[in-house]
């Protein structure tokens, strides 16, 4: 019997099965795709994400599968076929033909090798985009999106903070990536995501790419504007000046604040839940070498059987571009800009209360907000205003799909809605001979109250400080966020 031979209308043997050929209707079939959509996105007015991964990740994958289909079906067809018969290839540039075949050979190959390297440059460039990052995932990432979006940091990169320069840390994210990717398929994500992030990289090597630690900012004076809930919707502004400080020579003196970022000190401290929002120990070594530890009263372990963390600073600014308005302050904000008509009775109370009611989902709430306020305010002539406005509230800062609000994230800058500053600064953190605590109750040292109140009252500025008025009486040692919880006192 002859041999089979090797090959059938210029097709090798071993590539004619079905796996080969679905292979390669797979490859060409991509290949078109990518041409049509890399057309499609250079003509394209606006870019887009979704576009861009189906160009330069989508597309590739599918030829190289195909490719590797059509080489898949050859290796079985060979180990399951006789023997053929084996030629030995022999090239002759003196034919016309052969030397047609290389010139359409290496055309080939620069144009592959063209493609390779633009979708390699523009896949690197997609996926370190903010769009990639905050809408690529949808469901999980709406929240921290949509905060980012109108934060302080909306016009850094994501990559900024949470890969930062250098390869390496770009490779890290990728697989990092890759879990992420299997969870949303699956649907196995947290909700809401916890934070703090563990592998987030160290603020020394992102934040500080931009600000700097010895920079002396000296004290800041800002207003506070604030409406009671009561029928009338009293404002009540409370001007603080900030001791930000900072520095150290010969930037200015070593104070303030930040001081705790002077790089004359360090300071490590243990906490003991997830969030850190529970601290025990402190220790401060500072250039001299002087080490002092701190702890609470109940903390009797070996600070060594825990993790030591050294204090940067994520650990006040925790939410720098994801920061969740609580209700309160998010109506404060749209009372103090118009937005809400601070004339209409109990309109503080109301919002806040229908802000920080349970619901399912974001469609129900803003169907819920709509029916609940035009049965308060049936006679309103701005009800349908008041809804819109409450509604975008909403969508800004509450993500019941993810149960992601105010409530999830502690927001450790300052101290009014969770225990911020005073997780160490609460007065029961103490040297082994109880004689020397870290600083407490003293509000002037961090920032001096120069005025408070409303309408005449805020002319009344002491450079000394006014004792915090609280409607009418003082809180001088009690921590705010005892009774403050972002919507209505406990």
């Amino acid at each position: 019997m002859k041999d089979e031979p090797e090959k059938k209308n210029g097709i090798p043997h071993r590539f004619r099965n079905w796996i080969s050929l679905g292979g390669s209707i797979v490859a060409i079939g991509s290949m078109f795709s990518f041409v049509l959509l890399f057309a499609m996105e250079m003509f394209a007015s606006h870019g887009n994400p979704y576009m861009g991964i189906l160009t330069y990740v989508v597309s590739p994958a599918f030829f190289f599968l195909g490719v590797f289909l059509v080489f898949v079906g050859a290796w079985i067809q060979r180990r399951h076929s006789p023997a053929v018969a084996r030629h030995p290839i022999a090239i002759d540039f003196t034919r016309k033909r052969d030397r047609t075949i290389l010139v359409v050979f290496i055309l080939c190959g620069i144009g592959f090798l063209l493609l390779s390297a633009t979708g390699s440059y523009q896949t690197y460039h997609i996926t370190e985009s903010n769009q990639f990052c905050g809408m690529a995932c949808h469901t999980p990432m709406k929240p921290e999106y949509t905060a980012y979006l109108s934060s302080p940091h909306a016009r850094v990169g994501c990559v900024e903070c949470h890969v930062g320069p250098g390869a390496t840390w770009y490779v890290k994210s990728k697989i990092n990536g890759v879990h992420q990717l299997y969870g949303v398929l699956t649907g196995d994500f947290q909700r809401p995501i916890k934070t703090p992030i563990k592998n987030l990289r160290p603020a020394q090597e992102t934040c500080e790419q931009c600000h700097w630690p010895e920079k002396f900012t000296g004290n800041l004076d800002r207003s506070f504007v604030h409406f009671l809930a009561d029928e009338t919707n009293s404002p009540f502004t409370v001007r603080l000046l900030l001791k930000v400080g900072g520095g150290g020579a010969p930037h200015g003196p070593a104070g303030g604040i930040h001081w705790h970022m002077n790089p004359a000190n360090k300071i490590e401290y243990i906490a003991t839940d997830d969030q850190r929002q529970i601290i025990p120990w402190v220790r401060l070594s500072t250039r001299e070498g002087t080490v002092t530890e701190y702890r609470a009263k109940s903390f009797t372990d070996d600070p060594a059987s825990h993790a030591i963390r050294t204090m940067d600073c994520m650990d006040c600014h925790n939410r720098p571009a994801h920061h969740y308005q609580p209700p309160n302050d998010a109506v404060d904000i749209a009372l103090s800009l118009g937005k809400i008509d601070s004339k209409v009775p109990w309109v503080k109370s109301n919002l806040v209360s229908v802000l920080v009611a349970s619901y399912p989902s974001e469609t129900v709430a803003l169907q819920g907000i709509d029916s609940v306020l035009r049965a308060r305010y049936p006679d309103l002539s701005g009800v349908n205003a008041l809804v819109a406005e409450t509604q975008q509230i909403f969508r800004q800062n509450f993500f019941p799909e993810m149960k992601a609000d105010w409530r999830a994230y502690p927001d450790n800058l300052g101290h009014k809605n969770w225990p911020g500053c005073f997780r160490c600064h609460d007065g029961a953190h103490k040297t082994a001979d109880g004689k020397k605590g870290i600083a407490a109750s003293d509000c002037n040292a961090c920032h001096l109250i120069l005025a408070q109140g409303s309408g005449a009252e805020l002319d009344k500025l002491n450079p000394r400080g006014h004792d915090f008025l609280h409607i009418d009486a003082t809180y001088l040692d009690a921590s705010c966020n005892q009774c403050h919880t972002g919507a209505f006192p406990k």
